[in-house]
């Protein structure tokens, strides 16, 4: 399992998401990163930083 926490890329936010596959990871990140924090244009210095923040499950402190 892989996972992202959201407060690694956004200070204080608690969101974070976990899945089988990285790509699944992403497309959650991304669609909250819509919805939660009103970002309407992802650029790919956003994708970059939500997959160097990819971690493998229970890497997290």
């Amino acid at each position: 399992m892989k996972e992202f926490h959201c407060g690694s890329l956004v200070p204080g936010c608690e969101w974070h998401t976990r899945h089988e596959e990285e790509a699944e990871v992403m497309r959650r990140a991304v669609e909250h990163m819509r919805e939660t924090h009103g970002e309407t244009v992802i650029r790919e210095t956003m994708i970059e930083a939500i997959r160097s923040r990819i971690v493998p499950e229970n890497t997290v402190a």
